[in-house]
């Protein structure tokens, strides 16, 4: 929705760990998939996880982890440091696409979370792309069972540009818990470069502020 805000994610197997918020109850602060691509890989089972080195101005700095494993449609994923610090969850998802010169993915997603909170969370994760050009959305519920005070919708979103294959860059925006500070939605600039298999990337949300968050990203796919 976490020096920097997002060091490589660790979850394959059964994607047992993986990203964001500076209290025990706070909302995630990164996407928990990179903007997805229109993808038809037939029955090969396809890996990706991503670390998120976070730093919060005056706050506490935490890394989030995510990993996702797709197998047709079929989409897997876990995420530790997400929902809350110390927090773990999982997720089970059945990915939609279509489209040719305009591609687009819709992912509803249904799993929960446990450690420091418990909680059932329904989700949604959508894509559009359009020649160099894309946007990216997820949003999820967080149903904190032991306290439900704590319960929130949490909700990322990118758009993107491309002006070389390797190099994206563009506009992110966040609806959050603060991170010690007043600002219900944070919104700045991102960067990513691939080569290969291999994305690393960086989120300045509230720049030129006192209360600014840094999201750094690393991430490969196999």
């Amino acid at each position: 929705m976490s020096g920097g805000r997002r060091v490589v994610a660790a979850i394959c197997g059964a994607l047992a760990m993986s990203a964001a918020a500076v209290s025990m109850h706070a909302t995630a602060a990164e996407p928990a998939v990179a903007p997805v691509e229109s993808s038809s890989a037939g029955d090969a089972w396809q890996f990706a996880i991503t670390a998120y080195p976070t730093d919060v101005r005056g706050g506490e700095h935490y890394t989030s982890v995510v990993g996702v494993a797709d197998h047709g449609s079929l989409h897997l994923e876990a995420r530790h440091n997400y929902e809350s610090v110390n927090a773990t969850s999982a997720f089970v998802g059945w990915t939609f696409s279509g489209g040719d010169a305009i591609a687009w993915e819709v992912r509803p997603l249904l799993g929960g979370a446990w450690g420091s909170l418990r909680a059932l969370v329904p989700a949604v994760e959508a894509s559009v792309s359009a020649a160099r050009f894309d946007a990216y959305v997820e949003a999820e519920y967080v149903h904190d069972h032991r306290a439900r005070g704590d319960s929130y919708v949490y909700a990322w979103s990118e758009l993107g540009f491309s002006p070389v294959e390797w190099l994206r860059l563009g506009i992110a925006g966040q609806r959050t818990r603060t991170y010690g500070n007043d600002r219900d939605f944070q919104r700045g600039p991102f960067v990513q470069f691939t080569v290969a298999k291999v994305t690393v990337g960086g989120y300045w949300f509230n720049p030129g502020s006192s209360e600014q968050v840094f999201v750094a990203s690393l991430g490969v796919a196999f």
